[in-house]
């Protein structure tokens, strides 16, 4: 029997909490791809601390991902325990295309 879709608010905050270390890595690719659509260009990916397994597995999902511009850990209170993500601006380099 296949689950539900989850709902989750795209207010560019993701807590991969709620879902399990496999399905990680396509919850993010598809957060990021909605955000930009929205035009939110930085992303706060929250994946705990732990044993960094799943940090990892974040990490490895943003570098191949092609929206992403940059990303590192977060410095707030929640330090180690989420990654900023910064998008790229597709719609500036349509306009440098366009000059």
């Amino acid at each position: 029997m296949e689950k539900p879709p989850i709902h989750i608010p795209i207010n560019g905050t993701i807590d991969l909490h709620t879902f399990s270390p496999k399905e990680a890595c396509d919850v993010v690719n598809e957060y990021i791809n909605v955000c930009l659509e929205k035009g939110i260009m930085e992303v706060k990916i929250i994946h705990g601390k732990g044993k960094g397994i799943l940090r990892r597995k974040v990490e490895s999902a943003l570098k191949k991902h092609p929206l992403v511009s940059s990303f590192r850990q977060d410095y707030g209170p929640s330090s180690w325990g989420a990654t900023i993500v910064l998008l790229k601006n597709l719609n500036r380099n349509r306009d440098e295309e366009e000059r």
